[in-house]
């Protein structure tokens, strides 16, 4: 046990992301039934969607689980009032300052950890009284921090500078990476990528199948102007690659981008016009897996090479 562990009262160190569109209770709950902690993506949600997922949650699992919270979220107040009235016991903030909501949600003895790109926005989330912190890197996908940095430079920063946890993200999906962060000085990781094709992940399988033939550097970081986002190449892609050069204006990637984008690929498998968020790890990620899979793989190789490097001499 360590203190991530002990803060969610979960067996095992790993957090599944909250991934829109991917995320649901039977994804959540599976997680959470295999020793680590499941989340609910609520970014993709109408208020009565999250409140199905959450009950259908509590019905499928006994173990904590908690819901991913992207703060920018439109319907945010009605998102939160559900959380307190399930009485949800832990929830994941992103996408916004944690300032306004965390003194809310610890009021009602939610746990609240924030996701951070940087050193700055960590003490921001330390000021604002968060439980701990996910230090997330530029390899990750989805939405994504503006300063491009790496997780293996995020993770010592925000671990050495602030004093609560930190859960590692960006690039992580095995046992190998996760020592790796522990090693820079995480007490956890969130795992998204590899959940987000599980057997249990509400994504498209069309979408699933394009990113298990994936190859190295089929993902970018693009659209930073509106918000930083790593995306798998595809046409809807090129689209944007074009615009960027003819030097197209804020508001033509606006229309470009239009509505919906994220919904179409990853949920109806849209692979032509739909915006494929996934991490650059997706080129390693090539078969279907359950959730406990995963995670019972992640960690039986966590704790095979930690016990080769002990056992090494140099």
């Amino acid at each position: 046990m360590n203190r991530v562990s002990e803060l969610f009262g979960i067996k095992y160190p790993i957090i599944q992301g909250g991934m829109v569109w991917c995320s649901g209770w039977k994804l959540a709950s599976a997680v959470s039934n295999s020793g680590a902690l499941g989340l609910i993506g609520s970014g993709s949600m109408y208020p009565n969607v999250l409140r199905e997922h959450i009950i259908k949650c509590k019905n499928a699992t006994n173990k904590p689980f908690g819901v991913n919270l992207p703060l920018l979220y439109t319907d945010i107040d009605e998102h939160i009032s559900i959380i307190i009235k399930e009485k949800i016991k832990i929830v994941f903030t992103s996408a916004g300052s944690p300032k306004k909501y965390t003194s809310i949600l610890k009021k009602e003895g939610i746990k609240v950890v924030h996701v951070v790109s940087s050193l700055k926005f960590a003490e921001k989330s330390k000021e604002a009284g968060v439980d701990a912190i996910v230090a997330e890197g530029f390899e990750a996908g989805g939405h994504n921090g503006k300063n491009q940095t790496t997780t293996l430079c995020l993770i010592p920063n925000v671990a050495k500078n602030i004093d609560l946890p930190v859960i590692a993200a960006g690039g992580i999906a095995s046992g190998s990476s996760m020592l790796a962060a522990f090693s820079l000085g995480a007490e956890g990781v969130q795992i998204g990528t590899r959940f987000a094709v599980c057997r249990e992940s509400s994504s498209h399988e069309r979408f699933k199948n394009y990113i298990f033939n994936s190859n190295e550097g089929d993902t970018e970081l693009t659209l930073k102007e509106l918000t930083p986002v790593r995306l798998l190449k595809n046409d809807f892609y090129q689209k944007i690659k074009k615009a960027y050069s003819r030097h197209a204006s804020k508001e033509e990637l606006i229309n470009i981008l239009g509505r919906g984008r994220a919904k179409k690929g990853i949920f109806q498998g849209d692979l032509v016009e739909g915006e494929l968020e996934i991490g650059q790890i997706s080129a390693m990620v090539n078969k279907m897996e359950s959730a406990s899979e995963i995670i019972e793989d992640v960690i039986s190789e966590f704790k095979f090479k930690k016990e080769k490097i002990q056992n090494s001499s140099f």
